[in-house]
């Protein structure tokens, strides 16, 4: 595929992501990043960069449980987090490429982890720990949208913080 195509595909799921952190919403901010999840998927398959992209799919699982929690009351149980996270475990040893795996193995982890709080606060705080190790690994693989939007997204959270304000955050929102 052309190598041009690819790495749109990740710009577009970076206008997605940057748009996500805009919104107050814990419910809305999941759907923009899961659609900005699919398309960043899409792109690290094609980079051959297979631990990054079935990360992104758990992310997309995830946030398919979390949208639907009040629908599926076992989508919000811890046992639902720790077999996210089991799976997870097990897919990266599955595509496993070295110590760059465990890049994209810690962001999913702490920032699922921290949207299962359901609490503002946590989940930009664990994007902002999950961020720096999506950055580099989206740099190592040449994902250059991923790479900017995950600097992009960490002013992005931060404006985020200041716009709502840190305590109105912590409130729980659906």
């Amino acid at each position: 595929m052309n190598a041009i195509l690819i790495q749109a595909i990740g710009f577009v799921g970076m206008g997605l992501f940057i748009l996500s952190y805009q919104i107050k919403s814990n419910r809305a901010l999941f759907f923009c990043q899961m659609l900005g999840c699919v398309l960043f998927c899409i792109q690290f398959f094609l980079l051959g960069a297979y631990t990054g992209a079935i990360g992104l799919f758990i992310n997309i699982l995830r946030n398919v449980l979390l949208l639907k929690a009040n629908v599926w009351p076992w989508a919000r149980s811890r046992v639902t987090l720790g077999l996210i996270l089991l799976a997870l475990a097990v897919m990266t040893v599955f595509t496993w490429a070295g110590w760059i795996s465990l890049l994209p193995f810690v962001s999913v982890a702490v920032t699922t982890i921290g949207y299962w709080s359901r609490n503002g606060q946590k989940i930009r705080l664990s994007q902002l720990i999950g961020a720096p190790c999506t950055l580099l690994y989206d740099a190592l693989i040449h994902s250059w949208g991923g790479a900017l939007n995950e600097g992009i997204a960490i002013l992005s959270i931060l404006i985020s913080i200041y716009r709502f304000g840190w305590k109105a955050l912590a409130e729980e929102n659906s």
